[in-house]
């Protein structure tokens, strides 16, 4: 009973080296690096697009914060009120 433990431990041993060396060797081939080369591409490409969704959402709301802090988002003033500072503010006092 002892040795035929000890079999089916060799056997599945085995089996586990053989099936990571040929793992191995499938990297090594030339479509194995190229597999390599593009998944490390898509991962840099991955980075870069969610570097540019940050930079633009941090644009967006610094944005927002100039915009409020010059009033720049204020109501635009009325025709009357448009006309009066066409003519400036001494013309309004005569």
């Amino acid at each position: 009973m002892r040795r035929l433990f000890w079999l089916a431990m060799g056997i599945t041993i085995g089996a586990l080296v053989v099936r990571k060396l040929s793992a191995a060797a499938e990297k090594m081939t030339p479509a194995g690096i190229g597999a390599s080369i593009a998944a490390g591409l898509r991962d840099v490409a991955d980075a870069i697009g969610d570097f540019g969704a940050d930079v633009r959402d941090a644009m967006s709301e610094r944005e927002l914060e100039l915009r409020a802090g010059t009033g720049l988002d204020a109501p635009l003033p009325e025709a009357g009120d448009a006309a009066a500072l066409r003519r400036g503010a001494h013309a309004a006092d005569s």
